[in-house]
């Protein structure tokens, strides 16, 4: 069992027969009311996100994930499929877990995979990662004053907004989290 004080973000417990992950949290105190925990649960078998409250005085079971960088190989009858590095041993987990970030998976990354007693329950993206622009529009000269952006189409396929200066060949990095464009990156320097 775990106290509901010692909640943090990314642990996982098991609540209504199923194992959810805090995505959020935040400790209450109502007035001369007994304090509580509001959360944002994330279903780590379907990826649904709910919210519930915590009364201090509930008890809730801790369930200990194992957790292992694994690299992505392919995507076979809706589940993605992922090799340990250095045991060469393969698992897979549905690609419904991974929802909008499915469009920023590309063959050979890294992938955090979470395990509960040896099966693999999620998978995480980086939160950050490199990708080479295969289309996009040039930008209209004169219109570099302003913040406006253009759809450009990455290697995985996903179309993402970009500043006006981003062209064709170029390396930006995305927030897998959000899909937004931060950077362009530096190649060869």
């Amino acid at each position: 069992m775990t106290a509901i004080s010692e909640f943090r973000t990314g642990k996982a417990i098991r609540f209504n027969n199923d194992i959810w992950i805090i995505a959020e949290f935040q400790h209450v105190t109502p007035g001369n009311w007994r304090a509580m925990v509001r959360t944002k649960l994330k279903n780590a078998k379907t990826g649904r996100v709910i919210e519930n409250t915590f009364r201090m005085t509930d008890d809730i079971e801790e369930v200990r994930l194992d957790e292992k960088q694994m690299q992505y190989l392919y995507e076979a009858d809706g589940n993605l499929h992922f090799m340990d590095t250095e045991t060469y041993d393969q698992t897979f987990i549905s690609s419904d877990l991974l929802g909008d970030q499915m469009k920023f998976l590309k063959e050979g990354d890294m992938v955090k995979i979470l395990f509960n007693e040896g099966s693999a329950m999620t998978a995480e993206l980086p939160n950050f990662i490199n990708f080479k622009i295969i289309q996009a529009d040039p930008g209209v000269k004169g219109d570099s004053a302003t913040n406006i952006q253009k759809f450009a189409t990455i290697e995985t396929g996903a179309k993402v907004q970009v500043p006006l200066f981003v062209k064709e060949g170029d390396v930006i990095k995305i927030d897998t989290r959000t899909g937004k464009y931060l950077e362009r990156v530096a190649v060869g320097r």
